[in-house]
């Protein structure tokens, strides 16, 4: 555009129009007055020339204006659309029209560096929206935390980026660069020896002070020591000229790390630049919302961590009750996950299809595998330990062979009564030896059923039915010193006149003890298990008379209910959605592919492949 020095005036070019218009064709009416016939006509034809001349010049400079002001008109319905296609618009000859040609090219640069700077703001603002999102969503704490670095470094036009997080021990960690050096494997104290803070570094001093740092120029910089970037510039032949730091504070006002951005660029040019102030809102907000993530995501792993432990606390407590079945309970999940790991590892075969996608399904097996005995704590220690046909919280062989005893000392009173009667000593001695002889066998043969080693066939179930015949005197009453259950247990029963004569090996009635209500007659559960009658029966008889093992009927249901305990006690946990699946995997590891397992008798097509690994794990680790 020519420049406005060289353009005339509107007022000039109007006199210009006037003198052409109007004070020439006034020439005539002068001339009429002083001048000849002659030379009027020369000045009418002289005349008459400018008009024609003239015309189309003021045609020409009507149109020009008509085109610039047309051309101003449709530039700005365009600005008005924030349309910035066109360039500069075209000047025009008249001094006042190329002023406001230049002051329209003067607002459309202003606006559309407005409208640029709101287009980027709403990026940003977008931006924040979507990191918001991906934040309260993300679940893999390197993907968050990466994701975290990355959005910051988009937000402020960083060149590099750092991520520091706090530790347990009062430091900062390099924990992420956006760069592929290796990080640094020292930490950063925020506090010396003497307990004063560390403002020495930039990070620490951000993590300390809880507030934003910018400097412009690293090299100049004489607040912090960054003797550790230069350093690192030297090294590796990068240039840190600018520095942006900002804290992650959690809601509760814990600092929970700094971001750390260096070399603020000019967007399209790369051009170093100073970190804006603008965009220092938007990395706060950034760092505002990081922080809440990262404070919940550090909170799930906390309460994830208390709960695996609270697990796995009770699978020791568990274990920690009986000796014979110590490590039970940690050893199956070891197992479980080791033949979990080689099934998800194969690719053909009925395995083929077996599959772990996530960390999530991995967590879920495994909480199903160490509480897949819980129900245990509900089953008595000396149920679990029973180690002879007569134990219950004790040996009650020790009262058996007490009764002997008093048999014993019956047939040496016996003896002495006879020898001082006058019978005969040595038919006396003989009968009392034969006595003592008969004893000691008999109670050899109750001690053998007793430790439940070799079968009770009918012949020796019939000898001990004899043997429990003998009778005993008690002298003393049997009603005393009992508990309020035993006494309730007694009250339908009369009491024997002393002295009383008792079998050796006796099944009271009160030896009975009836079934309170269980969850394993429950129709909801669907439960197949075979109920006894009684909740417990001490029967002495009925106890050395167990045919195989220790346990009788009812100790083994109650063995067996621990797998029904196990179930009730999950299923009516409030599982998150995640762990649905906890109660199967814990409750199907006594199922068979036979349909002769318990506590539901499932078949094939009901157990899946988790349930049978940890059938199989449990049957290995016993």
């Amino acid at each position: 555009m020519t420049s406005s020095k060289y353009k005339l005036s509107y007022e000039t070019w109007a006199s210009a129009l006037v003198a052409v218009f109007v004070l020439i064709p006034s020439v005539p009416v002068l001339m009429l007055v002083g001048f000849d016939w002659i030379d009027l006509r020369s000045v009418l034809l002289a005349e008459l020339l400018l008009m024609l001349i003239g015309l189309p010049l003021l045609f020409v400079c009507l149109s020009a204006v008509r085109h610039s002001l047309g051309t101003l008109a449709a530039d700005t319905q365009r600005l008005r659309n924030l349309d910035f296609s066109t360039g500069k618009t075209c000047g025009s000859l008249i001094r006042e029209l190329d002023d406001l040609h230049r002051q329209h090219d003067a607002m459309r640069q202003s606006l559309q560096a407005q409208n640029l700077a709101l287009e980027q703001a709403q990026e940003k603002l977008a931006s924040l929206v979507e990191n918001g999102m991906l934040l309260s969503s993300e679940r893999d704490k390197h993907r968050l935390l990466e994701h975290i670095l990355m959005q910051g470094k988009r937000i402020c036009n960083a060149d590099a980026a750092t991520l520091y997080l706090m530790t347990d021990h009062d430091t900062l960690r390099f924990t992420l660069r956006s760069m592929a050096d290796p990080l640094p494997a020292f930490e950063l104290p925020l506090h010396d020896n003497s307990g004063a803070p560390n403002e020495r570094h930039v990070s620490t001093y951000v993590a300390l002070r809880k507030e934003t740092v910018i400097i412009d120029d690293v090299y100049s910089e004489t607040r912090f020591d960054l003797s550790g970037t230069r350093r690192f510039d030297m090294e590796s032949g990068y240039r840190t000229v600018s520095m942006l730091c900002v804290p992650l504070v959690a809601h509760g006002g814990e600092v929970l790390g700094v971001l750390q951005f260096m070399n603020a660029t000019e967007p399209g040019s790369g051009d170093l630049i100073r970190f804006s102030r603008q965009n220092l809102r938007f990395v706060e907000a950034l760092a505002s919302q990081s922080a809440v993530a990262l404070e919940n995501h550090n909170l799930i792993d906390s309460q994830t961590a208390l709960i695996d432990s609270m697990i796995e606390i009770l699978a020791g407590a568990i274990d920690a009750k009986s000796a014979y079945t110590g490590g039970h309970c940690a050893r199956v999940p070891e197992l479980a996950l080791m033949l979990a790991e080689q099934a998800n590892a194969t690719v053909e075969g009925p395995l083929a299809d077996f599959r772990f996608e996530t960390e999530e399904q991995w967590r879920e097996f495994r909480i199903g595998a160490w509480l897949h005995d819980c129900g245990k704590i509900t089953t008595p220690e000396h149920i679990v330990d029973k180690a002879t046909k007569l134990e219950t919280v004790y040996n009650r062989i020790h009262e058996i062979r007490m009764r002997f005893e008093v048999l014993l000392r019956d047939a040496m009173i016996e003896r002495l009564a006879a020898l001082a009667a006058g019978e005969p000593a040595e038919a006396v001695e003989a009968r009392h030896a034969a006595e003592v002889a008969r004893l000691q066998e008999e109670f050899i043969f109750v001690a053998e059923c007793n430790i439940g080693v070799e079968l009770m066939a009918p012949e020796r179930i019939e000898r001990l039915q004899q043997i429990a015949e003998q009778r005993w005197t008690r002298h003393f009453d049997d009603r005393l010193g009992l508990s309020h259950e035993e006494e309730t247990r007694l009250e339908g029963f009369p009491a024997k006149p002393l002295p009383a004569a008792e079998k050796l090996l006796s099944d009271k009635p009160e030896h009975l003890i009836p079934r309170t209500e269980t969850t394993a007659l429950d129709p909801k559960y669907g439960f197949k298990m075979s109920v006894p009658e009684h909740q417990f029966n001490l029967g002495e008889l009925y106890n050395l008379s167990v045919s195989r093992g220790t346990l009788t009927a009812e100790e083994r249901f109650k063995v067996n209910e621990h797998i029904v305990q196990t179930i009730v006690m999950l299923e009516n946990l409030p599982f998150p959605k995640n762990l649905q699946r906890v109660p199967e995997y814990a409750g199907t590891h006594h199922e068979t592919l036979l349909d002769t397992g318990y506590p539901r008798q499932l078949g094939p097509e009901q157990l899946s492949m988790p349930a049978r690994i940890m059938a199989i794990a449990d049957i290995s680790r016993r």
